[in-house]
């Protein structure tokens, strides 16, 4: 959005806990040593270098003051005329302090380094064991969430102990490493049609995923899984991709807030209550006809509405009609491994080898920076034909919380 007002004659400042931004759909490649994490991050001050109207600040914003028009951050007090809430969203735990305290998420950088980190740290900790039960619960690599998220890292996951590991750790025997993704559904990616949901489990299947539908996971004690249908295990890493919740600033009132934890908006992306505060992305939640819980948390809608604040903006300034938002669905995919991927676009749908393409190329294009782009795309073409990743590196030894 910031972008989009580089020509209108306003001053953009953009706040933000870090000073890169993170391509989120690839945290999965970071976490399973596919990318290293500087490839899919960008440094926020190189993106609007030359934009004269653009300032960053480094910070956290702590609560809103909306009555004075103030920020509270912890760099100090910010002033604005406008303000425009893109905080994202984090992981949900639904409330279940175990799973908060044990259950690994993967929604940043920080978090997918520390799971790579503890991936290749059970290896090291099961070739020193002599017990095979511990062993086993070390080389268990649970998934709960059968969205995008929760598929594309059961497949990368399964394709580390194919074509990876086994070189690495020749002492183990990997027919002990399970991947079990489970979903609380009857299906993996039950936004996508009949004919791809079949393919990915198929792809998943031929991966060796081991998939536990409509099955709930009740409780984790950081070893022993407890599931809704008494089917139960031991495992050492639990990787939670079941749910997210927007990442909401205090000081909106509670009526503003969905059940679901995000920010009500109206059509033109406006917060319920407010007359110069806006929600897009993720955090937003826009109640439509078609979409009774808002729109998807992907980032077609947030880029969608992002361009509309901006261009309202600007009409606003011109003393023009407003435009009211209306989603274009573009398609989902999701990939599941080497030349497995479905995707779909209106009621077209791709999978194997084409939708695997169509996915490489769109994620590459998407990547913020042409060095990234030509570090990502070798990175790929040495994995396709190499059949390895270079980045197993523990860089931080991931510590479990007590």
């Amino acid at each position: 959005m910031a972008k989009s007002l580089a020509k209108v004659a306003v001053q953009v400042v953009l706040i933000d806990k870090n000073n890169y931004f993170t391509f989120q759909p690839l945290l999965y490649q970071v976490a399973t040593a596919g990318l290293e994490a500087d490839s899919i991050a960008y440094p926020i001050r190189k993106i609007f270098e030359g934009q004269k109207n653009f300032h960053f600040r480094m910070g956290e914003v702590q609560e809103i003051v909306a009555e004075k028009n103030v920020l509270l951050t912890n760099i100090g007090e910010v002033k604005y005329d406008h303000l425009v809430i893109a905080t994202g969203s984090t992981t949900n735990f639904f409330g279940n302090a175990s799973f908060e305290k044990y259950a690994m998420p993967m929604k940043s950088v920080t978090e997918t380094l520390n799971l790579r980190s503890l991936i290749l740290q059970n290896f090291e900790k099961a070739l020193l064991t002599k017990d095979v039960q511990e062993q086993i619960a070390l080389m268990t690599f649970v998934v709960v969430g059968g969205g995008p998220t929760g598929v594309e890292l059961a497949g990368a996951l399964s394709e580390l102990k194919r074509h990876v590991l086994p070189n690495d750790y020749p002492e183990l025997d990997f027919r002990k490493m399970r991947v079990i993704l489970i979903e609380n559904g009857g299906d993996v990616l039950q936004m996508m049609s009949e004919s791809n949901k079949k393919k990915a489990k198929s792809y998943l299947e031929l991966l060796g995923v081991e998939m536990w539908l409509n099955t709930g996971v009740k409780d984790y004690d950081g070893k022993n899984i407890e599931t809704n249908t008494g089917k139960n295990l031991v495992a050492s890493t639990l990787i939670w991709a079941a749910g997210i919740k927007g990442v909401v600033i205090n000081g909106l009132s509670q009526d503003s807030i969905s059940p679901r934890g995000r920010i009500l908006v109206d059509e033109y992306c406006k917060v319920k209550n407010q007359q110069n505060i806006y929600a897009i992305g993720d955090v937003a939640c826009m109640i439509t006809e078609d979409f009774p819980n808002g729109h998807p948390q992907i980032a077609p809608a947030a880029i969608q509405q992002a361009q509309l604040v901006a261009s309202n903006f600007e009409k606003t300034f011109k003393q023009w009609t407003l435009d009211r938002f209306r989603y274009f669905d573009k398609g989902t995919m999701a990939t599941v491994g080497r030349n497995k991927a479905v995707a779909q676009v209106g009621k077209l749908n791709i999978g194997g080898f084409a939708g695997w393409f169509v996915w490489m190329a769109l994620h590459l294009m998407l990547l913020v920076g042409y060095r990234n782009r030509l570090i990502v795309f070798v990175n790929w073409v040495w994995s396709y034909f190499s059949y390895d990743r270079n980045i197993r590196l523990i860089i931080r030894p991931y510590q479990r919380k007590e």
